[in-house]
């Protein structure tokens, strides 16, 4: 990864080149917010829906066998991408992604069916991918929590916290 760095990109974003994956541009707010904020050595961003180059590609509320529209399994995926992006809006206030020291806290919300009880394993998506890009500064504390509906029938939304210096 020095190699990396000489030549301009930081060593996690090689690392999640390593994985196959690209940070995107930071997602337009669908309201009065801002993706991310500094305060003190923390960023806290905003919650992150799914989106792949600028777009929901899914929408839905999860269930153990997809019949509301998306899987426990296909969520699983979409909160990894609603993590990314939660990393693209960190480095949009830091510049470098490197600077990060712990990822803090993460909270992942889940639109669910009623009887769904597996919003553990859905947001397990986000902190898997964490672990693997950061190793053990991505351990974190978290909630997964089941919700009625998300912004624009997203199934997932994430948000964190990360520390930096």
């Amino acid at each position: 990864m020095e190699n990396a760095q000489i030549q301009g990109t930081s060593a996690i974003e090689a690392r999640l080149a390593e994985l196959g994956l690209t940070l995107p541009a930071v997602a337009a707010p669908v309201a009065t917010y801002v993706p991310a904020v500094i305060s003190g050595n923390h960023v806290y961003t905003s919650g992150q829906l799914p989106f792949i180059d600028g777009k929901l590609t899914v929408s839905g509320k999860v269930s153990d066998n997809g019949a509301t529209g998306v899987t426990a399994e296909e969520a699983k995926a979409l909160a990894a991408t609603c993590a990314i992006n939660a990393l693209a809006a960190v480095k949009s206030v830091l510049g470098d992604l490197d600077r990060v020291t712990r990822i803090v806290k993460v909270v992942g919300f889940v639109s669910s069916d009623p009887s769904f009880t597996g919003q553990p394993g859905v947001i397990n998506g986000a902190s898997e991918l964490l672990g693997q890009v950061f190793g053990d500064a991505g351990v974190h504390s978290r909630s997964a929590v089941g919700v009625a509906v998300l912004p624009l029938d997203s199934p997932v939304e994430v948000e964190l916290i990360a520390e930096f210096q």
